[in-house]
């Protein structure tokens, strides 16, 4: 015989009490005798009550869920933001769906009108591209939106990031410092704003600082793969390129295999940053140098943030920027 599930009503009936006092138990209310308080709790123990959260939803208009939309669940990255957005949610009591998009604009229109199907409360945003036929999704959504450690040129949405344009600049002047001029930005898509609006002109910037002349010839764009990066090594050593800066660990990996495998020593021969020092970057030999972000910090600031959006609470910067620190290993000298 199939089990039938248990209603608020079930419990209000075999409690002798009414609906509206069940309620006020299970959602922590203080305005209620504590022998009728123990008297409820025990019979939704002896039922097994669990509260539906979509009727709950319907009834309060919040449903207490946050939709995590995240490009690859496998990416060290993203992964570690999605800690920090986890922790703070259950802080705050928040249920999270977590839906992949596999870093595909049209299946990120899919998820977000999925999420926004299930009367999510808020949705945190994990994307390498907002373009603007997301942007207007996201403004027709009429839901809070917050994007963690991904970036909008034209600040549409609130956003926690770091300063990347600074971060790249200064890891590049850091390898001009160590004698080269000429150094390789080997890049994911350029179509990601976050490459093409603020990595790049990090890079840029630190080479006319320093009285280099950039070379469009040194920038490459791939598809940030470590397929890539080892492919690309070929190329680094027809050009006699003596450094570059990678703007993500997977692609820096390959670079540095595929140096290695041609028998250039890293780093008296070639050296190497990366950007985002995921646990990668830690296991390679060497090991790689990095752009440190606060990646835990970065999904938990952008769930508080979105908490405080969603509660109507006052804001004083909808657009975080968090610090960031270099750590210099064995791939640079």
């Amino acid at each position: 015989m199939e089990k039938q599930n248990v209603t608020i009503y079930d419990v209000a009936r075999e409690s002798g009490v009414s609906m509206a006092t069940v309620s006020r138990v299970l959602n922590g209310n203080s305005n209620v005798r504590q022998a009728t308080k123990e008297k409820v709790l025990k019979v939704i123990d002896d039922l097994d009550y669990r509260p539906n959260a979509v009727a709950r939803g319907l009834a309060s208009k919040k449903t207490t869920t946050v939709g995590v939309i995240i490009p690859d669940v496998t990416d060290g990255y993203f992964s570690s933001l999605a800690r920090g957005i986890d922790d703070i949610a259950t802080m705050y009591k928040y249920n999270i769906i977590l839906a992949n998009s596999d870093d595909n604009p049209d299946k990120e229109a899919s998820v977000l009108n999925t999420l926004l199907s299930k009367q999510v409360d808020g949705i945190i945003f994990m994307g390498n591209e907002i373009n603007d036929d997301l942007r207007a999704d996201f403004k027709r959504s009429d839901c809070p939106i917050v994007l963690a450690g991904s970036v909008d040129i034209n600040n549409s949405v609130p956003s926690v990031n770091i300063d990347y344009t600074d971060a790249v600049k200064n890891e590049t002047e850091r390898l001009i410092k160590n004698g080269n001029s000429r150094i390789a930005f080997a890049s994911g898509s350029m179509k990601q704003d976050v490459n093409k609006e603020y990595r790049l002109k990090g890079y840029v910037s630190a080479l006319e600082n320093n009285g280099i002349k950039f070379d469009e010839k040194l920038v490459f764009e791939t598809k940030g793969t470590y397929e890539d990066g080892y492919d690309l090594a070929e190329q680094i050593i027809n050009d006699k390129i003596t450094a570059a800066v990678a703007t993500n660990d997977e692609l820096a990996a390959g670079i540095l295999n595929g140096m290695t495998d041609r028998g250039v020593s890293v780093p008296q021969d070639f050296e190497l940053f990366t950007s985002n020092n995921t646990k990668l970057a830690k296991m390679m030999r060497p090991q790689l140098s990095s752009i440190t972000q606060p990646l835990y910090d970065i999904g938990a600031v952008a769930m508080r943030l979105l908490t405080k959006i969603m509660n109507k609470e006052e804001i004083d910067n909808r657009y975080v920027v968090l610090g960031y620190e270099i750590v210099e290993r064995d791939s640079t000298k």
